[in-house]
């Protein structure tokens, strides 16, 4: 028979009646002590008369409803049924009964806010081989709580952060995307191919022998009337240099590198010899930085509109960077100076929506979800979404007790207004509008503690790149001083 496995955990499955809760309060002892990792010890001992009575219960309950052939349900005799069942088997349904119900009253009695699921001492298997109807039952059962937040001094914090700086050349860069995007391709005469150019070539490849020399042809990689936009880093090692400089009517030998991770497998840090046919070379021709320019990316119907409305998005952008990064930094120091330890069922949930969210975003990205979350690797994506799950779930205690002891609430509107427009967002699934609103609160809530924890914080922002560079310092010195630590 199959028996559970050792810190075995169960479910709170039972819902005991008064009357059951007031009687196991008479027949059970129950001690309490403090453990690590967020827990309460229950030290249960269950009285002999119970345990003889669950076990009379349940021997009846199987003798109803067993299935012995050669007997009708209900007529089977006591020990065939045991005999048949297995006496292990009736010992651990009669014990899972007694956990069940003992551990709710308990925990009801002790009055604990239990998260959920609970691990039972001796190994549930011990308890089988020990286990008598006749005798007590003794248990321990490590229970998950909420969590204490150690709060620290946060009113008063000294934060360095980086700021982030509105560039021109942003706006410079997105009008030229733009222009690059409407522009039109014109035929260019008296003049070789130029990098930006779009040329159209016939071409067939051959493998490169050791000496450079064209070897067996390539059968499957050749195209007549190919456009190739001469963009730098889109085109594989060589190809831009070769073509670049090319007439209409010449023909060339380029010599290709294929990268290592390039998709078709039996080309991947290959060598291979193009032979490129110059058909036509085109040029973009851009369209002028006009009101017409304007109203076709925009709704504004003038350019001087529409390069003021982004300059403000950038500035704002900007502006929205800076501040997350001083919220980060705030969390930061947060997290190092509280003290906190986390109960596993927080964790566990939290990992599961880490990886939910994962999940999510490669569904948004057109991916295949189903590839990666397989039975093999999730074991080894847990592992890897445990360290951010721990954090996140730090950061997001801490700033509920902070809002809890500085009385911060959330306007009724604002959540009204996030509630409806999430949902036009997930208009196509369905969503339980209650633990919807509990989760934008809570967001809503912990932003506002974060605006709360700046607004009374000594910011300094620092320029930007400098607090890669002084991470990148601290590694080095940290390296330096592994090494020395190894030479001594």
């Amino acid at each position: 028979m199959e028996v559970l496995s050792a810190a075995i955990e169960f479910q709170f499955a039972h819902s005991l009646t008064v009357l059951q809760f007031e009687n196991l309060k008479r027949e059970m002892k129950v001690t309490q002590e403090k453990l690590p990792s967020s827990q309460i010890g229950l030290n249960i001992e269950i009285d002999a008369e119970v345990s003889k009575k669950t076990y009379e219960k349940v021997v009846q309950n199987l003798a109803r409803t067993a299935n012995i052939p050669g007997f009708r349900k209900g007529k089977v005799p006591r020990q065939i049924l045991i005999q048949r069942l297995g006496s292990e088997r009736v010992k651990a349904a009669a014990l899972e009964e007694i956990l069940q119900n003992a551990v709710d009253a308990a925990i009801k009695q002790e009055k604990i806010d239990a998260l959920g699921n609970y691990q039972v001492e001796p190994s549930f298997e011990q308890l089988i081989n020990s286990f008598q109807p006749e005798q007590s039952v003794s248990f321990k059962v490590a229970v998950d709580v909420p969590p204490t937040v150690g709060l620290s001094e946060y009113r008063n914090l000294t934060i360095k952060a980086e700021e982030v700086l509105y560039d021109e050349a942003q706006l410079e860069q997105y009008l030229s995307q733009k222009q690059s995007e409407l522009a039109t391709l014109v035929p260019v005469e008296n003049r070789p191919a130029q990098q930006d150019d779009t040329v159209i070539v016939d071409y067939e490849t051959f493998e490169a022998t050791e000496s450079g020399e064209k070897g067996e042809p390539i059968a499957d990689l050749k195209a007549d009337e190919y456009k190739v936009e001469l963009v730098e880093d889109r085109l594989i090692s060589g190809m831009l240099e070769g073509l670049v400089g090319m007439s209409p009517g010449e023909v060339k030998d380029v010599l290709v590198s294929f990268p290592a991770d390039y998709p078709r497998t039996e080309l991947a840090s290959k060598d291979v010899i193009f032979t490129f046919s110059l058909k036509e070379i085109k040029a973009k021709e851009l369209p002028n930085l006009d009101d017409d320019f304007a109203s076709e990316i925009s709704e504004h119907e003038t350019f001087e509109e529409l390069k003021k409305s982004l300059q403000e998005d950038f500035q704002k952008r900007a502006q929205d960077s800076t501040t997350e990064n001083i919220h980060l930094a705030i969390l930061d120091e947060l997290v190092k100076s509280t003290e906190i330890e986390l109960p596993e069922t927080l964790i566990e949930q939290e990992t599961q929506a880490v990886l939910t969210q994962t999940a999510m975003q490669m569904e948004q990205y057109g991916l295949d979800v189903n590839k990666l979350f397989t039975k093999e690797n999730l074991p080894k994506l847990k592992a890897n979404a445990r360290p951010d799950a721990i954090k996140k779930l730090k950061e997001k205690l801490i700033l509920e007790e902070i809002g809890k002891t500085e009385k911060l609430t959330v306007d009724p509107a604002d959540l009204q207004e996030k509630i409806e427009q999430v949902k036009q967002e997930l208009a196509d699934r369905q969503v339980d509008d209650n633990r919807l609103r509990s989760y934008l609160e809570g967001e809503l809530l912990s932003q506002k503690t974060l605006e709360w924890l700046q607004e009374v914080a000594q910011v300094e922002l620092l320029p930007p790149g400098s607090t890669t560079a002084e991470s990148e310092e601290a590694a080095a010195v940290d390296t330096i001083d592994v090494k020395a630590e190894q030479t001594t």
